[in-house]
């Protein structure tokens, strides 16, 4: 049976209002009364009505997050940043994984503002800008991460110099010796694909390597994905000796694709990507990797969601480009 605040105020002998000022933490009441009210709220185990609080308050006290893909350790870690920072603040996190897909995400998005959150984090997937505009409109604050909108538009992102981490990365492809150096990414409609293609490009012209356009795939960050267009390029009569993988799912595709057509990683087909490569037990191969700071992200995203909430004058161009690190 549901205990209402009427029925403390029964079981005391005192006022609906005396018991609800106790509860919400407002003044005017003797200490003797309150400690009434609240060991009597321990004794009828009486629930708060979230719902009704966060009408009064204006503050549902929760964060939405909304990724691609939980099953890859950045979004995790992400998510476990994020977590850790509104947890101090005593708010909830409703984390929806959209698989990638814009009608999910978009769904996942009106399902929040529905909800009330009061911040969201995204990782988005979507090319739609009036979707983007949408969000921008709902008065929620929202803050990007990974891949960022392409819209005229001011707002927060947290994520790292994804062309110059992946100049980085091609870079030491080149100093080796390698010449048929391929790139692995996810959909143009990304900016983090598109920025890492970018830094590809210019280490390969900086370097004067010629670039062969069969060596672009250009699909999305799954391992199927990295599979189906490594393949292609390894059954072509000139194969690349090298790899630049844009995310570590490709990077596993790619692995599984030499293994299939006989050749040996590294030593048929050197290999590099970002993001930290956990599975290595299942390929028993280590690849020198650009790790993101995943964690830290996500900490500084749940941070500036709740600067907007506390500081309606907080900058909402203030934004934080992290630096990876590069492990060998």
């Amino acid at each position: 049976m549901t205990v209402r605040l009427a029925d403390i105020a029964e079981y005391l002998g005192i006022s609906v209002s005396t018991v609800s000022r106790v509860i919400n933490g407002k003044d005017r009441v003797s200490e003797e009364t309150r400690k009434r009210v609240l060991q009597a709220v321990k004794e009828l185990n009486y629930q708060p009505n979230e719902i009704a609080r966060s009408l009064r308050s204006k503050s549902s006290k929760t964060i939405g997050i909304i990724v691609p893909d939980l099953s890859n350790d950045f979004f995790n870690l992400l998510t476990k940043g994020a977590t850790m920072i509104a947890k101090k603040d005593d708010y909830l996190v409703m984390l929806c994984n959209s698989d990638h897909e814009e009608v999910m995400e978009k769904e996942y998005m009106d399902l929040l503002i529905q909800k009330q959150v009061d911040g969201i984090i995204i990782a988005t997937v979507c090319k739609d800008e009036r979707y983007f505009k949408k969000i921008m409109q709902s008065d929620i604050p929202v803050v990007f991460v990974d891949n960022l909108p392409r819209v005229d538009m001011n707002y927060n992102f947290v994520t790292i110099d994804n062309s110059k981490a992946a100049y980085d990365l091609t870079t030491h492809i080149i100093k080796l010796g390698y010449k048929n150096i391929a790139i692995l990414t996810g959909s143009l409609h990304e900016t983090s694909a598109v920025r890492r293609l970018n830094g590809w490009e210019k280490a390969m012209k900086d370097h004067k390597i010629e670039i062969n356009e069969d060596f672009i795939g250009i699909g999305d960050f799954r391992l199927e994905t990295g599979y189906r267009l490594m393949s292609r390029m390894l059954e072509l009569e000139e194969r690349p000796d090298a790899l630049m993988a844009a995310n570590n799912f490709l990077a596993y595709g790619a692995i599984k694709a030499a293994r299939d057509h006989g050749l040996k990683v590294p030593d048929d087909l050197y290999i590099v990507c970002f993001d930290a490569v956990d599975n290595t037990d299942l390929f028993s191969v280590k690849l020198p990797s650009m790790v993101q700071p995943a964690e830290k992200i996500g900490e500084i995203a749940a941070e500036i969601i709740l600067k907007r909430i506390s500081e309606k004058d907080y900058k909402i161009y203030d934004n934080v480009i992290l630096e990876p690190e590069f492990i060998i």
